[in-house]
């Protein structure tokens, strides 16, 4: 199956380029994460999933960033939601939304997200909004199963790549800085 990856950031994106290569998927990573602030922290995760890709010769398309669009659609009046809250159900939705739209004109035959490896995200939630958005094409496969998430680390540690503090938005960065 030829798959479109949306990629949350390159660690995590690792065991899920990883375990859908065991599974005969040909896989593209989908950098689509117009919630990433500072544009300095953009820059850095961008540039380790282009190392990712590099590496692993895995075909990357990068999104339009639209920081501001984001903000107007997704975070305005949820700035002080709780992590997990509604506004980081909003940043799913835009997310793969644009994952999808990206897929269907590409032509590519599924999606899926490397946001379920991680343990800080609610698998339900995204399997829910993916499979309302794209039905059958998305791929919902929780990565964070049989380790996937320690996984994830001990890859990227191997490869250097750079591994954040936080989910991405300003809003989620408070208390880690």
């Amino acid at each position: 199956m030829n798959l479109l990856l949306h990629t949350c950031c390159a660690p995590c994106a690792t065991h899920c380029v990883s375990t859908l290569r065991e599974r005969d998927h040909a896989v593209t990573l989908f950098f689509s994460n117009a919630n990433i602030a500072p544009a300095e922290e953009y820059a850095r995760r961008l540039d380790a999933v282009r190392t990712l890709a590099e590496r692993w010769d895995v075909p990357l398309i990068v999104d339009e960033t639209r920081h501001d669009d984001w903000l107007a659609d997704v975070a305005a009046g949820f700035e002080t939601a709780p992590e997990r809250g509604e506004r980081c159900a909003r940043c799913f939705r835009y997310s793969l939304s644009r994952t999808h739209r990206a897929m269907t004109a590409q032509g590519f035959d599924a999606f899926a997200t490397s946001l379920t490896v991680s343990p800080h995200k609610p698998t339900p939630l995204i399997f829910g909004i993916g499979q309302a958005i794209g039905g059958a094409q998305f791929l919902a496969m929780d990565f964070k199963k049989g380790d996937g998430f320690r996984h994830s680390v001990r890859l990227a540690s191997e490869l250097g790549l750079y591994r954040q503090r936080y989910c991405g938005c300003a809003f989620s960065a408070r208390g880690t800085q």
